[in-house]
């Protein structure tokens, strides 16, 4: 009795033993990640081609639209005496995001995930935007973009690392088809002048080239646009800057961008369309303003 009596006393005392030094292990695995070099994703090529089309210097001229919000307000200035420009404001990015989310994201989606269907998915954005304002904006910032990709990320990007050891991957043969059919898209847009390079199918091409996660994209194409309309806000009086990153931080935002991405996710290109019909009068009004400060 006496001696089952010590060996249970000496299972616990290993036990507890056991459970100090893994406390310690723990304690010091925590330490070294607090003061180590914190790993980057998976991915380290598109995360950093995330960075790049993430930062606002990007030469895609979008400073210089405001996506229907500088007519937006000129048509609501009946209203500024029951509501805030600011809560007016809210009210039009919530239905500018809707809009881009069911007319641009699924060829976003296509272009990143069909990539040899590039020309068509392209003439198709275009025969499907009867805006004729929306339509010349989103060209113009295209063609930005395509510029961007020749003068700045094409020879980093037309060859990976293991192709240069001399090892192909699947990955490798995939951006392969995508790089052929962006320079395919390219020289056919040089030529011919049925070729119209809009930036959703185009944005979605492009950063398969680039190694981003389509998830990634999706969501970038449509906090880009939240920023740019956000942007437009503040110089056109609406907020000030750091109300405007109080907005671009917002749970608020992240949500609605996520949701919209997830509903959109599995949406073919065939049901892309205006489900805010009234965006399209904003949009096309702005012509028609007597004074100006952007584009379109």
């Amino acid at each position: 009795m006496t001696a089952s009596l010590e060996d249970q006393q000496t299972l616990k005392d290993e036990i507890a033993d056991l459970e100090r030094r893994l406390q310690d292990a723990k304690s010091r695995l925590s330490q070294n990640e607090l003061v180590g070099t914190p790993s980057l994703p998976s991915t380290d090529t598109g995360f950093h081609a995330l960075l790049l089309l993430s930062d606002s210097a990007l030469p895609l001229g979008s400073f210089a639209f405001s996506s229907g919000l500088e007519s937006y307000l000129a048509h609501h200035k009946l209203a500024a005496s029951s509501i805030s420009q600011f809560t007016s404001f809210k009210t039009f990015l919530r239905l500018s995001l809707a809009t881009l989310a069911s007319t641009a994201l699924p060829y976003v989606l296509a272009g990143y995930r069909h990539p040899e269907d590039i020309e068509t998915l392209d003439n198709d954005f275009d025969a499907s935007t009867p805006c004729t304002v929306a339509r010349r904006a989103s060209i113009a910032q295209g063609r930005a973009l395509l510029t961007v990709w020749d003068r700045s990320f094409k020879a980093q990007y037309t060859t990976s690392h293991s192709e240069s050891e001399g090892q192909i991957t699947s990955a490798d043969e995939s951006k392969k088809i995508a790089i052929e059919a962006l320079k395919s898209f390219s020289a056919a847009l040089r030529k011919f002048d049925y070729i119209n390079a809009h930036l959703a199918p185009l944005w979605g091409l492009i950063t398969r080239v680039l190694s981003v996660p389509l998830r990634d994209a999706a969501y970038l194409f449509l906090f880009s646009h939240a920023r740019t309309v956000i942007s437009a806000a503040v110089r056109a009086s609406v907020m000030g800057p750091y109300q405007a990153q109080n907005v671009l931080a917002s749970s608020e935002l992240q949500d609605r961008i996520r949701g919209l991405i997830e509903e959109g996710w599995d949406r073919n290109v065939e049901d892309a369309g205006q489900t805010v019909p009234v965006m399209d009068l904003w949009v096309g009004r702005h012509e028609k303003l007597y004074s100006r400060i952007f584009n379109s």
